[in-house]
Protein backbone atom coordinates (compact mmCIF):
# COMPACT_ATOMS: atom_id res chain seq x y z
CA UNK A 1 0.00 0.00 0.00
CA UNK A 2 0.88 3.29 -1.10
CA UNK A 3 -0.19 6.20 2.21
CA UNK A 4 -0.01 9.98 1.40
CA UNK A 5 2.60 11.74 3.78
CA UNK A 6 -0.11 14.85 3.86
CA UNK A 7 -3.41 13.56 4.59
CA UNK A 8 -2.72 9.55 5.73
CA UNK A 9 -4.89 8.00 3.09
CA UNK A 10 -3.34 4.78 1.59
CA UNK A 11 -3.70 3.81 -2.34
CA UNK A 12 -3.40 -0.22 -4.13
CA UNK A 13 -0.92 1.49 -6.47
CA UNK A 14 1.92 3.90 -6.96
CA UNK A 15 0.57 5.70 -9.61
CA UNK A 16 -3.07 6.58 -7.58
CA UNK A 17 -0.91 7.69 -5.00
CA UNK A 18 1.34 10.44 -7.13
CA UNK A 19 -1.80 11.69 -8.93
CA UNK A 20 -3.55 12.06 -5.67
CA UNK A 21 -0.25 14.25 -4.02
CA UNK A 22 -1.71 16.74 -7.00
CA UNK A 23 -4.22 17.43 -4.51
CA UNK A 24 -2.37 18.72 -2.16
CA UNK A 25 -0.27 20.73 -4.62
CA UNK A 26 -0.75 24.71 -5.58
CA UNK A 27 0.12 23.72 -9.11
CA UNK A 28 -3.31 23.31 -10.38
CA UNK A 29 -5.22 25.51 -7.87
CA UNK A 30 -8.10 26.86 -8.62
CA UNK A 31 -8.12 30.95 -8.25
CA UNK A 32 -11.69 31.60 -7.40
CA UNK A 33 -12.37 28.57 -4.78
CA UNK A 34 -8.32 28.14 -3.79
CA UNK A 35 -9.34 24.04 -4.20
CA UNK A 36 -6.35 21.67 -5.55
CA UNK A 37 -6.84 19.28 -8.60
CA UNK A 38 -5.09 16.50 -10.46
CA UNK A 39 -3.41 17.31 -13.69
CA UNK A 40 -5.45 16.45 -16.72
CA UNK A 41 -2.26 15.92 -19.09
CA UNK A 42 -4.14 13.90 -21.87
CA UNK A 43 -6.36 15.63 -24.50
CA UNK A 44 -8.18 14.41 -27.50
CA UNK A 45 -7.59 15.98 -30.90
CA UNK A 46 -11.42 15.75 -31.67
CA UNK A 47 -13.61 16.51 -28.85
CA UNK A 48 -10.78 18.54 -27.00
CA UNK A 49 -11.89 16.52 -23.77
CA UNK A 50 -9.17 15.48 -21.48
CA UNK A 51 -7.84 13.09 -19.24
CA UNK A 52 -5.76 12.10 -16.03
CA UNK A 53 -4.73 8.96 -17.99
CA UNK A 54 -3.69 7.93 -21.65
CA UNK A 55 -5.76 5.04 -21.64
CA UNK A 56 -8.63 6.94 -20.56
CA UNK A 57 -7.62 8.86 -23.73
CA UNK A 58 -7.15 5.74 -25.91
CA UNK A 59 -10.75 4.48 -25.09
CA UNK A 60 -12.58 7.81 -25.74
CA UNK A 61 -10.83 8.38 -29.34
CA UNK A 62 -12.17 5.01 -30.71
CA UNK A 63 -15.76 6.45 -31.27
CA UNK A 64 -13.87 8.61 -32.97
CA UNK A 65 -11.81 7.35 -34.98
CA UNK A 66 -14.60 4.12 -35.77
CA UNK A 67 -11.86 2.03 -34.62
CA UNK A 68 -13.82 -1.60 -33.11
CA UNK A 69 -11.10 -3.90 -32.00
CA UNK A 70 -13.15 -6.18 -30.10
CA UNK A 71 -15.10 -8.31 -32.99
CA UNK A 72 -17.90 -11.16 -32.22
CA UNK A 73 -16.80 -14.51 -33.44
CA UNK A 74 -20.65 -15.42 -34.19
CA UNK A 75 -21.69 -12.68 -36.17
CA UNK A 76 -20.01 -9.56 -38.13
CA UNK A 77 -20.35 -7.15 -34.88
CA UNK A 78 -17.51 -5.45 -33.89
CA UNK A 79 -17.32 -3.00 -30.79
CA UNK A 80 -14.97 0.08 -29.09
CA UNK A 81 -14.83 -1.81 -25.90
CA UNK A 82 -14.65 -5.67 -24.76
CA UNK A 83 -17.31 -4.95 -22.05
CA UNK A 84 -19.93 -3.79 -25.10
CA UNK A 85 -18.71 -6.98 -27.14
CA UNK A 86 -18.82 -9.48 -23.88
CA UNK A 87 -22.16 -8.10 -23.24
CA UNK A 88 -23.31 -8.35 -27.38
CA UNK A 89 -22.24 -12.39 -26.86
CA UNK A 90 -25.01 -12.76 -24.49
CA UNK A 91 -27.68 -12.25 -27.23
CA UNK A 92 -26.13 -15.94 -28.71
CA UNK A 93 -25.53 -17.26 -26.07
CA UNK A 94 -28.98 -16.52 -23.97
CA UNK A 95 -27.65 -15.63 -21.11
CA UNK A 96 -29.31 -13.59 -18.72
CA UNK A 97 -27.69 -12.92 -15.24
CA UNK A 98 -29.87 -10.05 -14.28
CA UNK A 99 -33.39 -11.37 -12.82
CA UNK A 100 -36.64 -9.74 -11.65
CA UNK A 101 -37.10 -10.24 -8.18
CA UNK A 102 -40.97 -9.67 -8.66
CA UNK A 103 -41.66 -12.47 -11.16
CA UNK A 104 -39.79 -14.94 -13.56
CA UNK A 105 -37.96 -12.34 -16.23
CA UNK A 106 -34.59 -11.70 -16.92
CA UNK A 107 -32.18 -9.57 -18.53
CA UNK A 108 -28.80 -9.36 -20.38
CA UNK A 109 -27.60 -6.25 -18.65
CA UNK A 110 -27.99 -4.86 -15.33
CA UNK A 111 -29.72 -1.46 -17.00
CA UNK A 112 -31.90 -3.92 -18.58
CA UNK A 113 -33.29 -4.87 -15.35
CA UNK A 114 -33.72 -1.60 -14.04
CA UNK A 115 -35.23 0.09 -16.67
CA UNK A 116 -38.05 -2.93 -16.50
CA UNK A 117 -38.42 -1.92 -12.97
CA UNK A 118 -38.99 1.42 -13.79
CA UNK A 119 -41.72 0.80 -16.76
CA UNK A 120 -43.27 -1.92 -15.21
CA UNK A 121 -43.42 -2.06 -11.10
CA UNK A 122 -43.04 1.19 -10.85
CA UNK A 123 -46.15 3.91 -11.06
CA UNK A 124 -43.92 7.26 -10.32
CA UNK A 125 -43.81 9.36 -13.17
CA UNK A 126 -41.66 12.48 -11.63
CA UNK A 127 -40.65 14.06 -14.90
CA UNK A 128 -43.21 16.42 -16.91
CA UNK A 129 -43.37 17.99 -20.20
CA UNK A 130 -43.00 21.90 -19.87
CA UNK A 131 -44.94 21.71 -23.38
CA UNK A 132 -48.09 19.92 -22.26
CA UNK A 133 -47.88 18.60 -18.67
CA UNK A 134 -47.89 15.06 -20.09
CA UNK A 135 -45.68 12.61 -17.04
CA UNK A 136 -42.92 10.66 -17.73
CA UNK A 137 -40.88 7.70 -15.46
CA UNK A 138 -37.47 8.78 -17.08
CA UNK A 139 -35.87 11.82 -18.17
CA UNK A 140 -34.93 9.88 -21.37
CA UNK A 141 -38.37 9.41 -22.06
CA UNK A 142 -39.17 12.86 -21.35
CA UNK A 143 -36.19 13.92 -23.70
CA UNK A 144 -37.35 12.11 -26.38
CA UNK A 145 -41.24 13.19 -25.86
CA UNK A 146 -39.78 16.33 -26.11
CA UNK A 147 -38.92 16.18 -29.62
CA UNK A 148 -42.41 15.86 -30.97
CA UNK A 149 -43.05 19.71 -29.97
CA UNK A 150 -39.76 21.48 -30.86
CA UNK A 151 -38.74 18.89 -34.03
CA UNK A 152 -35.49 18.52 -32.81
CA UNK A 153 -33.98 15.47 -34.83
CA UNK A 154 -30.45 15.30 -33.46
CA UNK A 155 -29.40 11.65 -35.35
CA UNK A 156 -27.95 12.75 -38.83
CA UNK A 157 -26.88 9.81 -41.61
CA UNK A 158 -23.40 9.71 -42.63
CA UNK A 159 -24.32 9.19 -46.09
CA UNK A 160 -27.19 11.47 -46.75
CA UNK A 161 -29.13 14.72 -45.41
CA UNK A 162 -31.75 12.54 -43.76
CA UNK A 163 -32.15 12.83 -39.70
CA UNK A 164 -34.21 11.29 -37.13
CA UNK A 165 -35.66 11.82 -33.85
CA UNK A 166 -34.54 8.51 -32.39
CA UNK A 167 -31.43 6.53 -32.41
CA UNK A 168 -33.41 3.71 -33.26
CA UNK A 169 -34.76 5.01 -36.32
CA UNK A 170 -31.54 6.14 -37.46
CA UNK A 171 -30.32 2.43 -37.35
CA UNK A 172 -33.25 1.24 -39.44
CA UNK A 173 -32.73 3.70 -41.83
CA UNK A 174 -29.02 2.49 -42.03
CA UNK A 175 -30.33 -0.83 -42.67
CA UNK A 176 -32.83 0.01 -45.54
CA UNK A 177 -31.63 2.38 -47.49
CA UNK A 178 -27.83 2.21 -46.80
CA UNK A 179 -27.04 -2.15 -46.23
CA UNK A 180 -24.91 -1.07 -42.80
CA UNK A 181 -25.01 -3.44 -39.51
CA UNK A 182 -26.62 -6.65 -39.93
CA UNK A 183 -30.47 -7.28 -39.27
CA UNK A 184 -31.70 -9.33 -36.74
CA UNK A 185 -33.62 -12.63 -38.27
CA UNK A 186 -36.19 -14.90 -36.57
CA UNK A 187 -35.47 -18.51 -36.59
CA UNK A 188 -38.89 -19.75 -36.80
CA UNK A 189 -40.16 -17.03 -39.84
CA UNK A 190 -36.88 -15.73 -41.56
CA UNK A 191 -38.72 -12.23 -40.79
CA UNK A 192 -36.32 -9.51 -40.26
CA UNK A 193 -35.98 -6.19 -38.29
CA UNK A 194 -33.52 -3.53 -37.25
CA UNK A 195 -33.48 -4.42 -33.55
CA UNK A 196 -32.80 -6.95 -31.19
CA UNK A 197 -36.14 -5.51 -29.09
CA UNK A 198 -38.15 -5.55 -31.65
CA UNK A 199 -37.30 -9.72 -32.56
CA UNK A 200 -37.60 -10.10 -28.99
CA UNK A 201 -40.86 -9.30 -29.14
CA UNK A 202 -41.89 -11.18 -31.92
CA UNK A 203 -39.83 -14.52 -30.99
CA UNK A 204 -42.77 -14.36 -27.79
CA UNK A 205 -45.14 -13.97 -30.16
CA UNK A 206 -44.31 -17.19 -31.52
CA UNK A 207 -44.00 -18.92 -28.55
CA UNK A 208 -47.19 -17.54 -26.91
CA UNK A 209 -44.84 -15.58 -23.83
CA UNK A 210 -46.44 -12.94 -22.20
CA UNK A 211 -44.62 -11.80 -19.78
CA UNK A 212 -46.11 -8.72 -18.54
CA UNK A 213 -48.72 -8.97 -15.83
CA UNK A 214 -51.28 -6.55 -14.52
CA UNK A 215 -51.17 -5.94 -11.03
CA UNK A 216 -54.79 -5.06 -11.21
CA UNK A 217 -56.25 -8.12 -12.96
CA UNK A 218 -54.74 -11.40 -14.66
CA UNK A 219 -54.49 -9.71 -17.84
CA UNK A 220 -51.15 -10.30 -19.35
CA UNK A 221 -49.31 -8.49 -22.52
CA UNK A 222 -46.28 -9.27 -25.23
CA UNK A 223 -44.93 -5.80 -24.67
CA UNK A 224 -44.37 -3.03 -21.63
CA UNK A 225 -45.90 -0.52 -23.73
CA UNK A 226 -48.73 -2.75 -24.15
CA UNK A 227 -49.35 -3.23 -20.59
CA UNK A 228 -48.46 0.76 -20.05
CA UNK A 229 -51.97 1.29 -21.80
CA UNK A 230 -54.04 -1.60 -20.35
CA UNK A 231 -53.13 0.04 -17.00
CA UNK A 232 -54.04 3.47 -17.71
CA UNK A 233 -57.31 2.43 -18.08
CA UNK A 234 -57.45 1.07 -14.68
CA UNK A 235 -56.07 4.77 -13.62
CA UNK A 236 -58.42 6.28 -15.20
CA UNK A 237 -61.69 4.31 -13.30
CA UNK A 238 -60.16 4.87 -10.56
CA UNK A 239 -60.15 8.43 -11.39
CA UNK A 240 -63.94 8.72 -12.00
CA UNK A 241 -64.53 6.62 -9.11
CA UNK A 242 -63.25 9.30 -6.71
CA UNK A 243 -65.04 11.57 -8.82
CA UNK A 244 -68.59 10.13 -8.48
Amino acid sequence: MYSCTYCEKRFAKQRYSKQHMNVHSSKYKCTECGKCYGEKSSECTVCSKQFTQSFSLVLQSRPHSGQKLFKCHLCDKAFNHSGSLYTHIRVHTGDKPYKCSLYSKSFTTSSGLQTHKRHVHSNRRPYDCRYCGKLFKSGDELKHHIRIHTGVKPYSCRHCSDCFAQVGHLKTHLLKSHNEDTWFTCHTCQKKFSQSGHLKEHVMRHEGVKPYVCNDCPICFYTAAALRTHQSSHALRRQTFLLW
